[in-house]
């Protein structure tokens, strides 16, 4: 056993913190949980990842490479598109596989630190994706994403696996929450200190902002916006650390990389074969398929939407980023919260028709209108505040509505993967969370092509937003009919 796990044995586990002994509860796995600083390094990891999603896939280095670098947004946000597209397949492919040799190989951490060493320089090298031509092509540029977006999902598949291994079986929804919170929470620091540090100086006069941007940063040359990439890399350098030095791992089974390999693709091939057995899980990841690609269109069109019709710019962008990650912090510990209280299935349906409700209340505010039929003038209306964004009602109100989107579908994302650690079979855990990320990325263009046809087919931008409701609802219908209950491995 590893030694991290040789706390104390005495004690019931309550909420644990760094350092604090543990009480050897057991796992999913029938083996000793971690102590308190292995679960909390385990949580920490998503500390060190979900900054990515959100400084370089969502807000800060998506829009700056669609927008400046490619020079022309249509031809960008297509360029971006097919990239996401071409990560989304080698993922699809290799996804089931990897978990597989998770399996059978048996230690995850060496395959973490592994995607990591690939990230970490791949994501530093975005500082050099300069406009005009200079620095990395935007062919470089496009390889360099779909490296980072691969092994950012595989490092996902592993991290994910050690969950019910790390976790007392009482406290595995707590510590799904946990990561969830901790990620939003270190995107939100990230977040903050940006805007302060290079987008508002030389914008706004207020006193606890620099006159200049620091650092000698060139907002002139967009390197407040290139300057993402550095600090995601190096953030995601040092918080990767606890997990490797601190999370216990499961013991090697000592076959040889290529053994694994190949028993791995056998398993997945036995695997696919027996699905008729694994009916139930099977029925979970085609809803979460649905439900999965709802929440991420509604992520990737929150912002667009409000762009479009409320006429937002970068600077109100950036807070709309800040605010709704805080709420997504809170949405972690609710979603942790739910599925210990209700269990991961009701959890779900709660927060996936949380969503529904929220998407529906979000569009129905225009600057012309609120709640679809509460009419409002904003040539006469006064602002709301003095503030240089959110400053009419229906903008206030479009933000309130979408923190609780924000809190919902970060629930949703915590309850979805402790589900699967509740009803997929020990002994094949990494196999089926390497299944999981393929049904949240095999079909990962479904949303955004159909809000973009719903787009151009309705010539409407609230129409096109509404199609996610599609999606969303097929999920939950989908969800009614998932048996929450272990299922038994075949071999």
């Amino acid at each position: 056993m590893d030694s991290h796990n040789r706390a104390a044995d005495d004690e019931p586990l309550r909420i644990q913190v760094p350092g604090q002994a543990s009480a050897q509860l057991l796992s999913a796995t029938g083996a000793h949980a971690a102590n308190g600083l292995g679960q909390w390094s385990w949580a920490v990891f998503e500390w060190a990842r979900n900054p990515y999603v959100i400084l370089i896939t969502i807000y800060i280095f998506s829009p700056y490479f669609s927008n400046v670098v490619v020079g022309d947004p249509v031809r960008g946000q297509a360029i971006w598109g097919n990239i996401n597209g071409v990560a989304g397949f080698f993922i699809a492919c290799l996804g089931p596989v990897l978990g597989a040799i998770a399996d059978t190989g048996g230690r995850r951490k060496p395959w973490i630190a592994f995607f990591v060493a690939l990230m970490v320089p791949a994501i530093f090298a975005l500082w050099w994706a300069m406009p005009g031509g200079e620095g990395l092509s935007i062919l470089t540029i496009a390889v360099l994403i779909v490296l980072i977006a691969v092994a950012f999902e595989f490092s996902a598949v592993f991290h994910n696996s050690m969950l019910p291994a790390v976790a007392p079986h009482e406290r595995i929804g707590f510590l799904s929450g946990l990561g969830l919170a901790l990620g939003n929470a270190g995107a939100l620091l990230i977040l903050c200190f940006m805007l302060w540090a290079f987008v508002l100086p030389g914008v706004v006069g207020w006193g606890f902002v620099p006159e200049a941007p620091l650092f000698g940063i060139d907002a002139g040359a967009h390197e407040n916006s290139r300057i993402s990439g550095p600090i995601v890399a190096v953030w995601m350098f040092l918080f990767t650390l606890p997990l490797l030095l601190w999370t216990p791992d499961v013991s090697g089974s000592g076959v040889s990389v290529g053994t694994a390999i190949r028993r791995g693709i056998g398993s997945v091939v036995g695997t696919v074969k027996k699905l008729r057995h694994y009916r139930n899980i099977a029925i979970y990841l085609a809803a979460r398929m649905f439900y999965n690609d709802g929440k991420t269109a509604v992520l990737i069109f929150g912002g667009v939407y409000a762009a479009g019709v409320f006429g937002w710019d970068v600077l109100t962008l950036t807070v709309y980023g800040i605010v709704l990650s805080v709420f997504a912090v809170a949405g972690g510990f609710f979603g942790g919260w739910l599925d210990d209280t209700f269990g991961s299935k009701r959890a779900i349906i709660v927060s996936i028709g949380g969503t529904c409700i929220g998407l529906v209340l979000a569009i129905s505010m225009t600057p012309t209108e609120m709640f679809f039929f509460i009419p409002y003038d904003p040539a006469t209306a006064p602002p709301v505040w003095n503030l240089p964004f959110f400053a009419t009602l229906p903008e206030l109100m479009y933000l309130i509505v979408v923190l609780i989107v924000a809190i919902c579908i970060t629930a949703a994302y915590a309850n979805s993967r402790t589900m699967l650690a509740r009803i997929a079979p020990v002994s094949k855990m990494s196999e089926f969370f390497g299944i999981y990320a393929l049904s949240g990325t095999a079909t990962a263009f479904l949303g955004p092509l159909l809000v973009g046809v719903a787009t151009h087919m309705f010539q409407s931008q609230r129409l096109g937003f509404a199609s996610i409701l599609i999606l969303l609802g097929l999920g939950l219908v989908g969800m009614f009919f998932v048996q929450e209950e272990r299922a038994e491995a075949v071999d």
